[in-house]
Order: structure tokens, then C-alpha cells, then sequence
């Protein structure tokens, strides 16, 4: 098995996951997954793992995240690691799509721009006078 190399993204975040031959060693920006503190992160960033069960005991996972939040980085880990694990074995590709699209596929939604006008929020206006 070659090395392979998937991306997932998510708002400003960009992680970078690369599969090879292993022990089912787990790093992210070149820490071990269980230095990471037990939180909703990292609970997101082991669901593709958990799913995948025994097929990941033969490989070992690398991941380089960098940009956007926390939350943002967690979500681009997760599809990263979904997407590549995919790609090693087509029959997880159906059990990631049936579990939660999101896996597979990113999230595009992003922070709605201000318009024109000084009235704080994005879609926020002064409350029109009729008399």
C-alpha cells in the first residue's frame, strides 16, 4: 500500500491527512490523538476511527491542520480522515455516507459579509418610521 493523501476543509480550516503501512498510530501536527484533552473535538475527530473499527489497526494516520478554530479545525480532521480512510477501503465509503453525509462531504456554510450601511449586524437595519 502507497501512501495516501486526502484534505478536508472546513470555514478557514485546512487539514491534511496521510495514510500508511502501521501500528494504528494516530498524530495530529505531529502529536499523538491521545494527548489531545477529552472534549466534543476530540469525540468529532475519532468518529470516522470508531466507525472504521478493525480496518485501522494496519495503518497509521497523520495529520497536519492549520487555519480557522478549533471547531473548524476538528470538522477538517474528521473529513480528512473520513475521506482517506474511504479511500483505503471502498466499503467504508457507503458506511460514512449512511452514518452522516458531513463525514464525506464538507460543510461550505461561512459568516455572512456586512452590507453597506452602518447598521451593525449583517442583516440588521434601522426600523423604518411610517408617520
Amino acid at each position: 500500500m502507497s501512501a495516501i493523501h486526502q484534505s478536508g476543509t472546513r470555514k478557514r480550516a485546512v487539514a491534511r491527512a496521510t495514510l500508511t503501512k502501521g501500528t494504528g498510530i494516530v498524530r495530529i501536527n505531529r502529536q499523538a490523538l491521545s494527548s489531545i484533552p477529552k472534549t466534543l473535538y476530540r469525540s468529532k475527530i475519532e468518529e470516522p476511527l470508531l466507525l472504521a473499527g478493525d480496518a485501522i489497526k494496519k495503518i497509521n494516520i497523520s495529520v497536519n491542520v492549520f487555519g480557522g478554530g478549533i471547531n473548524s479545525q476538528a470538522d477538517a480532521i474528521r473529513t480528512a480522515i473520513a475521506k482517506s480512510l474511504a479511500e483505503h477501503d471502498k466499503k467504508l465509503k457507503k458506511l460514512f455516507l449512511d452514518y452522516d453525509r458531513s463525514l464525506l462531504v464538507p460543510d461550505v456554510r461561512r459568516k455572512e459579509t456586512h452590507k453597506p450601511g452602518n447598521h451593525g449586524k449583517a442583516r440588521a437595519s434601522r426600523q423604518t418610521s411610517y408617520r
